[in-house]
């Protein structure tokens, strides 16, 4: 029976989380990351041929799951609790994994990039905002009957942009946001979702 890994891919991107999370990726440099698991670098590079597409792996695995996240959220049948359903699913989603939260919503993807990700993992970044942007094209249809620009700016708004301004701040200050959020959230989002009108092309409020 083949021994396990010691220094696995996922144990050494754990290790990187945890630095990045509490010192930002400038911080996680292949010794450092090495050091937290007790491996050396050579284990690393074994692994990962270069710091760009280590730290660009646990970039695209933390939106992975954020987007995952929301994305299984929208599959509700009812368009409107399905908007409201992804919405609260970024909350949620900051209490499963705080490390994941402060990775995403602390930094930029620029921030992951030194000379730059191998081809397959720009295409896979790619993917990722290619998907988010059909989710929401085809939830705003769901809620307003057609997608257009005005509808996607209002859907953004209301399911992704709100509960990512809502729970940042407590992310940026250590803590996992508080449940009131989650109701505060719904209540924005009903309030911004009830009261546009899209009918005749336009972005207005009654």
């Amino acid at each position: 029976m083949p021994r396990p890994t010691k220094h696995s891919p996922d144990r050494i991107l754990a290790a990187a989380a945890s630095i990045v999370a509490a010192k930002g990726p400038g911080a996680a440099t292949i010794t450092a990351i090495g050091a937290t698991i007790g491996a050396p670098n050579g284990s690393i590079y074994h692994r990962f041929r270069t710091r760009d597409e280590l730290l660009g792996r646990l970039w695209l695995t933390k939106a992975a799951f954020f987007q995952n996240r929301w994305a299984e959220a929208v599959k509700e049948l009812d368009a409107w609790q399905a908007g409201l359903e992804a919405a609260l699913s970024l909350p949620r989603a900051v209490r499963d994994d705080f490390e994941g939260a402060r990775i995403m919503l602390l930094h930029r993807r620029e921030d992951f990039l030194g000379e730059g990700w191998p081809p397959e993992m720009q295409a896979e970044a790619e993917r990722l905002g290619k998907h988010i942007r059909e989710e929401l094209s085809d939830l705003t249809r769901r809620l307003f009957g057609r997608s257009t620009p005005a509808g996607r700016r209002v859907t953004a708004f209301a399911a992704v942009d709100l509960p990512f301004s809502a729970v940042r701040r407590f992310v940026g200050e250590g803590e996992p946001p508080p449940r009131q959020i989650d109701e505060l959230i719904a209540k924005a989002y009903a309030a911004v979702i009830e009261t546009v009108d899209l009918r005749d092309g336009s972005q207005s409020f009654s």
